[in-house]
């Protein structure tokens, strides 16, 4: 409500407060014979005093209460903001200790590759120095690939 920023919090209780006092007084004063004959105008605009008085305590009341849960919200959103700092710095180091892990398996995997390619002179280097026969060669390979028309076609080859 735009009255409630214009309007202080003791003007709309004093509002409130003229509004009571001008009902009561609306009835207690009409015992008075002078006032009596103004009676009825004056518990009309007390009456409208009271309801405009009620009405502004209700929107204060319920600002209030905005006010208040605005508060709340600030306060889960700056523990929000805190957890999700320490959950952005663990992500990081996350993301550190992967690549310092990545790198450290890519370097393994060159001393492998590295280690098998000396491995592999040594068996070229053992081939030339001790042949080994082509007979064996197809009968190891026919047994790998579970082909027994090789073996057998090699059995009637080798007699």
């Amino acid at each position: 409500m735009w009255i409630l920023s214009v309007l202080s919090d003791y003007a709309i209780h004093t509002i409130f407060g003229i509004g009571c006092l001008g009902v009561l007084l609306g009835f207690v004063l009409s015992f008075i014979p002078l006032i009596g004959r103004y009676k009825f105008p004056i518990q009309i605009i007390s009456i409208l005093i009271l309801v405009l008085g009620v009405y502004l305590e209700g929107g204060l009341e319920n600002e209030s209460l905005w006010k208040l849960k605005v508060k709340e919200i600030e306060a889960k959103v700056a523990k929000t903001e805190v957890q999700s700092a320490t959950v952005n710095t663990e992500i990081v180091e996350k993301i550190v200790n992967k690549k310092v892990v990545i790198k450290e398996k890519g370097d393994e995997i060159i001393k492998y590759v590295d280690q098998i390619q000396y491995v592999d002179k040594e068996i070229v280097k053992y081939i030339n120095q001790c042949p080994i026969p082509e007979s064996i060669i197809k009968i190891h390979n026919a047994a790998a690939l579970n082909d027994n028309s090789g073996l057998l076609n090699l059995s009637k080859d080798s007699k």
